[in-house]
């Protein structure tokens, strides 16, 4: 289990560094043009790498040992530290909106220069390669904090798009008003993007079911000596997940059989889970009526 927690932060040291590159590229060539959506940009690409920075140091906490105070360990950090991606989000399109109210009161035309869409076509490539690659780390860690920030990356690789489009429609004639109103596009896709995660994370701390009810039944009910089942819950994380359950068994079955059926049921359901899965089962006597 360490050794996961290390390797999602280097993937979130990888990324970092490739986020920075790209916020500072386009607040740079954004101000020496004046173009507030390019500065928009900028900004949500250092809230991408603010975010990272937040997430290593929240597995860092999330990988420490279970202790007395806290019996089953510190694994929902990570959690939080997803949710803190979301609030982070909701900062950044805050502030970009305030920029295009001002760019709205006093309006000026930005200096699109070759450079500046050159700039936004490399940071673009960077963008898409970081998202991708973070996400199919993800998935194979099975770390909902990576797939929250390549998600939030992935809402910078539309923006940028949508950047780009307008400094190539002004370079064409079109008016400056554009640039302020592709700065509120920005700010709404970041919003969307930073309730996206707060949900999902929000579940996860108020024990949303996170198995199909049906699903563990029928792979329960498979098993020798399951008359039936009941009373089943899950919750936890993408990469630690807690079932329990009231079994009903013959009414004369020794404490043995009961013990051993326990342990069937608990490897049925990890095996089909494919990720750590701790089950609890209550065994209850079996009444036909």
């Amino acid at each position: 289990m360490k050794m996961r927690y290390k390797k999602v932060q280097m993937v979130f040291f990888i990324t970092l560094l490739a986020n920075v590159i790209v916020a500072v590229s386009k607040l740079v060539i954004g101000t020496l043009i004046n173009s507030a959506s390019m500065v928009a940009d900028g900004f949500h690409s250092f809230s991408d790498g603010s975010s990272n920075i937040v997430c290593m140091i929240g597995m860092y906490f999330a990988a420490k040992p279970k202790d007395e105070k806290h019996p089953y360990g510190h694994h929902k950090i990570e959690t939080l530290s997803s949710i803190a991606i979301g609030l982070l989000l909701v900062a950044a399109a805050a502030k970009i909106v305030i920029g295009a109210i001002d760019k709205f009161q006093h309006p000026s035309a930005p200096q699109v220069t070759s450079l500046s869409l050159l700039v936004l076509l490399a940071t673009l490539i960077v963008n898409i390669l970081v998202a991708t690659y973070e996400h199919r780390q993800g998935i194979k860690l099975n770390s909902s904090i990576l797939i929250a920030d390549a998600a939030h990356t992935k809402s910078d690789i539309f923006v940028t798009v949508g950047v780009l489009a307008t400094l190539v429609a002004l370079k064409l004639g079109l008016p400056p008003i554009l640039d302020p109103i592709v700065s509120l596009f920005v700010a709404v896709v970041i919003l969307f993007t930073a309730w996206k995660i707060l949900k999902e994370n929000t579940d996860i701390l108020l024990d949303a079911a996170l198995v199909d009810t049906d699903w563990i039944r029928q792979e329960v009910l498979r098993i020798d000596g399951v008359k039936d089942v009941h009373d089943i819950r899950s919750r936890g994380l993408r990469n630690k997940i807690d079932i329990d359950m009231h079994v009903m068994v013959d009414p004369d079955m020794s404490v043995e059989e009961g013990h051993i059926l326990q342990h069937d049921i608990e490897e049925a359901l990890q095996n089909a889970m494919k990720i750590p899965t701790s089950v609890l089962v209550h065994l209850e006597p079996y009444n036909e009526e």
